[in-house]
């Protein structure tokens, strides 16, 4: 059954967030080291990349490695830095073929040198693309996101850049990593965990949660249609009634 004809393509998620998670079981399952699966996540990754970008959303994050990552055995971080390093190298020409902008979110600076530079590179050569905006989210915990808004927030308010009587949703939006980014629409979850991870929290007020026990190395394009079709049906009133989104 081809799904792809059951997707309106008028009403796509504008933002599609995606929490890869399972990777270390599916290699455990397999009776492989974990990095082994960190490894074959990374062709998922392009096969979503590619899909996503084909169907015409807008744009798409990827939580890659959080805050709360860098607490793993050594060896599986620098497993995980080594595969993002050669993700990066080697996915550059995907980018460029699919008209895909890089950007990441995060404390990017607590990344090793190597790969913030590998980062930055490919960053720059996708910078006038225009089909689709990649983001990757590196380093990255929404909680240490808001806390740095508010700091940020309150330096302004102190200097008299800011008025306290002015902060709003925008001014919060405008601190955020995600300053540039629309709302997220969908946000998707592999590995049957039904939990958001510190991912996106401001910017999921609102979104549509899709959770599936299917371990990431094994989510395909198939999977990513069932989702999109799912977001579909559901009625999304933002606090509305039904009769007012009519």
């Amino acid at each position: 059954m081809n799904l792809l004809e059951n997707i309106d393509t008028t009403r796509l998620p504008k933002h599609l967030a995606i929490i890869m998670d399972g990777n270390g079981r599916w290699a455990k399952q397999q009776g492989f080291l974990r990095a082994f699966g960190h490894e074959s996540g990374t062709k998922s990754v392009k096969v979503i990349i590619e899909a996503t970008a084909k169907l015409g959303i807008e744009c798409l994050t990827l939580y890659a490695f959080s805050t709360e990552n860098w607490n793993r055995p050594k060896l599986e971080v620098e497993t995980l830095m080594k595969v993002l390093i050669n993700s990066l190298k080697k996915e550059l020409n995907t980018l460029q073929k699919n008209n895909i902008k890089l950007n990441a979110i995060g404390n990017l600076e607590k990344l090793p040198k190597t790969a913030q530079k590998e980062l930055l590179d490919v960053i720059e050569k996708t910078k006038n693309n225009t089909q689709m905006t990649l983001t990757l989210a590196l380093s990255y915990g929404s909680r240490e996101e808001l806390v740095s808004a508010v700091k940020n927030i309150c330096s302004k308010v102190k200097n008299n850049i800011i008025s306290i009587d002015n902060i709003d949703d925008s001014i919060i939006n405008e601190h955020l990593y995600t300053q540039n980014l629309p709302e997220v629409d969908l946000l998707i979850r592999t590995s049957g965990e039904h939990r958001i991870s510190n991912f996106l929290l401001w910017q999921i007020a609102y979104a549509e949660l899709y959770f599936t026990d299917i371990l990431w190395p094994d989510f395909k394009e198939q999977d990513l249609y069932e989702a999109i079709i799912s977001y579909q049906k559901r009625e999304r009133r933002f606090g509305k009634t039904s009769e007012q989104i009519k």
